[in-house]
């Protein structure tokens, strides 16, 4: 395998971790997956090997983005209650709280 080829590797894995990290593994989450995937995979074999760095460096700065929780700062269509929900359950458990149950019918 060559240098690029173990990059693009690496930049691939990086951004499906940080995927799942930070929007989920549910089905109703699963088409973000399934686009990153798609696009590594319809890239594999690109016509024109000058447009390689520049998508690289694009899911690198994607990577990062998630990483630093900056797009769900400015809500990219992923519902973040759940993750709030968790953030203000951790919140309360570190000074010996616990949040009530919420009612939903």
């Amino acid at each position: 395998m060559s240098s690029e080829a173990l990059q693009v590797a690496k930049v691939y894995r990086n951004l499906l971790k940080a995927v799942v990290k930070h929007i989920g593994k549910e089905d109703k989450r699963r088409h973000f997956r399934e686009y990153v995937t798609e696009e590594f995979r319809k890239n594999s074999i690109p016509s024109d090997l000058s447009s390689i760095p520049q998508k690289i460096k694009l899911a690198q700065d994607y990577t990062i983005l998630l990483n630093s929780e900056l797009l769900f700062s400015y809500n990219i269509a992923v519902d973040r209650s759940d993750e709030m929900i968790r953030v203000l359950g951790k919140s309360a458990a570190s000074v010996g709280l616990q949040l009530p149950e919420v009612y939903q019918p």
